[in-house]
């Protein structure tokens, strides 16, 4: 009976030994980009460190201009080097997709908007990423198919000027634009077709459209580009009450002092700013680092900034007001006929 217990005893430790080992090799065994991207052993993070050190950069194309300086914070933290482009949403995506089609393969990790990083995953410029901080962030910053992620939410609001505009004339809903008082008081940013097809979507078409060119007939709303400078305009003065900046606009500038104030007019249209790592991505461990960098760290690194993380963990703006989600596809799909509408409703009609 012992001699068959101590048999038993040897089988297990040489099964169990023969398991370690084929553990330990696994470990050391290189990864294609796919299983690094989705692989979860409890050394991932230890994985994708040792990794990125020894490719030793990152390169980051960008819409944000505020993500420079994370960049380089995760760069200082990690000894990477981290070279970065950043442009305006359709420039970021038209120059990844221009090199793809070259052949040119030099980036890692895009952020983008979400309907931008949308057509890159049909472009299928993208790669499926397994991260653990995924479970922390909300429903509508991770699209089933996970080849990009939420980092914030960009949420359209009003903003005014509190030395022009006293709190208790502020509108309260669309149609009190129609007011004559608001007359050469308002402006708009001039490339906000997706937040106007999609409200235009939420309110009902016909009546949606027949009431903006109502106001824009009767009142005027300026057209500007940029959302950061249509805010700046609102603080000086120049535009009293702009229609669509996002949340995070007027907070920045109230951190430096400027008159200004955010005003949810409802429906809140709002959709993900993104990250998105390249399927032959030249540094698939720095890129995965960052990745996962930018749902940890980063996320109270963006909230400090005063823009809206897509973690649970920090409160929405305007918490009792519903947000409403653009849809990306749909963004895409709908692309042309929200344009078109913007163009003959609003800017075709702004003074």
């Amino acid at each position: 009976m012992r001699t068959f217990n101590t048999l038993l005893s040897t089988v297990f430790l040489a099964i169990t030994c023969g398991l370690s080992q084929a553990q330990t090799m696994d470990a050391s065994k290189p990864l294609s980009i796919q299983e690094l991207a989705n692989y979860q052993g409890a050394d991932r993070t230890a994985r994708l460190i040792e990794g990125a050190k020894k490719e030793g950069s990152l390169v980051v194309y960008h819409v944000y201009p505020a993500l420079t300086n994370i960049m380089n914070d995760f760069g200082k933290k990690y000894g990477i080097k981290i070279k970065s482009w950043r442009a305006g949403s359709e420039a970021v995506l038209q120059r990844v997709t221009s090199e793809n089609r070259g052949n040119k393969f030099d980036v890692d990790i895009v952020q983008n908007n979400a309907p931008e990083n949308e057509a890159a995953f049909r472009e299928k410029l993208l790669q499926e990423v397994y991260s653990p901080y995924q479970a922390d962030l909300l429903a509508q910053a991770i699209p089933s198919h996970k080849q990009w992620v939420g980092i914030t939410i960009d949420i359209w609001t009003a903003a005014y000027n509190t030395e022009k505009i006293k709190k208790e004339d502020l509108p309260k809903t669309y149609k009190d634009l129609l007011d004559p008082k608001w007359k050469g008081q308002l402006g708009i940013e001039g490339n906000n077709h997706a937040w106007f097809g999609a409200l235009m979507a939420k309110m009902g078409e016909d009546e949606g459209q027949k009431l903006f060119s109502s106001i824009a007939g009767t009142n005027g709303i300026s057209n500007r580009k940029g959302h950061s400078l249509l805010t700046m305009m609102v603080s000086s003065g120049e535009v009293p009450l702009a229609l669509t900046v996002y949340s995070w606009n007027p907070e920045q500038l109230k951190q430096k002092g400027a008159p200004v104030e955010g005003l949810a007019l409802q429906p809140l249209m709002a959709q993900p700013s993104t990250i998105a790592m390249l399927k032959k991505s030249p540094n698939p461990y720095a890129a995965l680092l960052f990745y996962d960098y930018m749902l940890s760290e980063g996320q109270k690194q963006l909230h400090d900034l005063k823009f809206v993380p897509a973690s649970k963990k920090y409160e929405l703006p305007f918490p009792k007001v519903p947000l409403n989600f653009i849809d990306p596809a749909m963004a895409l799909d709908q692309q042309a006929k929200w344009f078109k509408m913007f163009e003959e409703n609003v800017v075709k009609k702004t003074k």
